[in-house]
């Protein structure tokens, strides 16, 4: 990611990101903390996400990327911001259960990279998600550097995902990049 323009920030800088743009709650009594995003932080630039924890990057900057624990907020929070959280597994099925976790039931999308066939089928049954991408941004299955195409409906778990004009039904895609792609 560093080689196409992403800026990686250290343990320290991903907890300073943290401690800025969550509200963290650990008043639950559970053990666990409850993380809230802070709505003026929502779709902002990296620039303007390093700035705030006191790093100048690049203005035409895209992404930040660090690395978290799985149960670190950037990783269960879905945030809208770019920043891409990296968790380190142990195997391909900690990775699995990992991203399963993460992805919180809501069979919306997941991606995995990966050319290992009987792994990729794997996490798609085990994440069971409208869309699944591999080798590829999830982007990918709307139409764009993969096949499919956009259009919106209230068909899938969480109110929108591929469905056809005409049926306005449920369908699953798993749109396949690199090299597994046939097409």
């Amino acid at each position: 990611m560093k080689r196409v323009g992403a800026v990686e920030l250290n343990r320290g800088q991903v907890e300073k990101l943290t401690q800025t743009v969550f509200d963290i709650d650990r008043s639950h009594g559970d053990g666990r903390a409850r993380a809230r995003v802070k709505h003026e932080f929502v779709g902002k630039d990296p620039a303007v996400l390093a700035a705030a924890i006191g790093l100048h990057i690049a203005p035409e900057t895209l992404l930040l990327f660090g690395e978290a624990e799985e149960d670190h907020p950037f990783v269960q929070t879905e945030q809208m911001m770019p920043f891409i959280p990296i968790t380190r597994v142990s195997s391909v099925d900690d990775g699995i259960r990992a991203a399963l976790k993460a992805e919180h039931g809501f069979h919306h999308t997941a991606l995995m990279h990966s050319s290992n066939a009987e792994n990729v089928t794997r996490m798609a049954r085990a994440m069971n998600t409208s869309i699944f991408v591999q080798n590829a941004p999830c982007y990918a299955s709307l139409g764009s550097d993969g096949p499919g195409f956009m259009s919106y409906s209230v068909a899938t778990p969480t109110g929108e995902g591929i469905t056809t004009p005409l049926t306005f039904t449920r369908q699953r895609s798993i749109t396949i990049a690199g090299a597994l792609r046939v097409i």
